[in-house]
């Protein structure tokens, strides 16, 4: 599987999730992080929501 890394904690698999930026080795889409940020949730609320996480993460993913 190649990745295509596009910062820290982002990456992107050809074969999951048809190539969408996700952060490395969780499977969460940055996608998603970023719906949680648009309903008015804020970091350290999403990371309730997605524990698995890190805050450098989430911030991360935001970034993107």
């Amino acid at each position: 599987m190649t990745t295509q890394s596009a910062s820290r904690y982002v990456a992107r698999y050809p074969d999951i999730l048809h190539g969408e930026p996700i952060i490395a080795e969780m499977i969460t889409s940055v996608r998603a992080i970023g719906e949680l940020w648009r309903l008015g949730i804020i970091s350290e609320e999403i990371l309730m929501h997605l524990p698995h996480l890190k805050l450098a993460q989430i911030f991360d993913a935001l970034s993107f």
